[in-house]
């Protein structure tokens, strides 16, 4: 009878542990398929070395004075550079799958409601990152590189290092696709109850303000560049305001959350 009592104690111990066995693996092999999308866009591009930096010094090679090239200043950074630029360029390009597959891992233990809500919050966070990463190789680019070309003091002739370059362009890309991720998130502090929607309305003129700090922080020195990041910003927390108040209003966001998880 002592043997069945101590059989019995000892299985709760071991549900846990094999519960969490299970997720760690699963979490495992949810990396591992991550890692492999954006390696496997990388060995992709490989052929294409060249042509992918070439894509992505354009902005800054079109606005160069006539004569005026890049330069390396360091021995390997011509073979190196281009290949940072296509792994950087693959991480870009990778980023639906990364979401997918963390959106894949937590999805089970999300009740039904919530997936509803989530679904359609990580689809536009991935398509608001891409914006944020066009807008700034196609308008916020070219206007600050004109701009840093014609700065220059008579006699000094602008030659950018390449490898300085690419983690110059690199760290403005994360920058705007992170700051066009403002709707997603004023929606999720609403639906979270951190914050209501009547305080987002009155502080508007602090997110006005607060908008030119940022583009004032993220970008070059120009009025024209912070404008050009503080508006689109300022503009898509009004369009949160406007999303997170029809997501409250529908019935499945405000309803309770009882389901159990699908």
């Amino acid at each position: 009878m002592a043997d069945n009592d101590h059989q019995h104690n000892d299985v709760p111990e071991q549900l846990p542990e094999a519960s969490l066995m299970s997720h760690l693996l699963e979490l495992r092999s949810r990396l591992l398929k991550a890692v492999g999308s954006v390696l496997g866009i990388f060995v992709c591009l490989l052929p294409f070395t060249q042509q992918v930096f070439e894509a992505v010094a354009h902005p800054l090679m079109s606005k160069l004075p006539k004569g005026a090239t890049m330069i390396a200043t360091e021995v390997a950074s011509p073979f190196l550079t281009p290949f940072k630029a296509s792994f950087y360029v693959a991480i870009l390009l990778g980023i639906p799958v990364v979401i997918y597959q963390i959106w894949a891992f937590v999805a089970p233990g999300l009740y039904r409601r919530e997936k509803r809500l989530a679904v359609p919050l990580l689809i536009s966070s991935v398509v608001l990152f891409y914006v944020g990463v066009a807008f700034a190789y196609f308008v916020i680019f070219p206007i600050m590189f004109s701009f840093f070309a014609t700065a220059a003091p008579a006699g000094v002739q602008v030659m950018t290092d390449i490898n300085s370059y690419l983690d110059f362009v690199l760290v403005l890309f994360i920058a705007f696709g992170v700051a066009f991720e403002v709707p997603v998130a004023t929606v999720l502090l609403v639906l979270s109850g951190m914050v209501g929607i009547d305080a987002l309305t009155k502080n508007r003129q602090y997110v006005f303000l607060g908008a030119f700090v940022v583009g004032m922080l993220l970008t070059p020195p120009d009025v024209f560049s912070q404008t050009l990041l503080a508006i689109p910003m300022y503009l898509l927390y009004e369009a949160g305001i406007v999303m997170a108040r029809i997501l409250s209003q529908s019935d499945g966001a405000v309803a309770p959350v009882g389901d159990k998880p699908a």
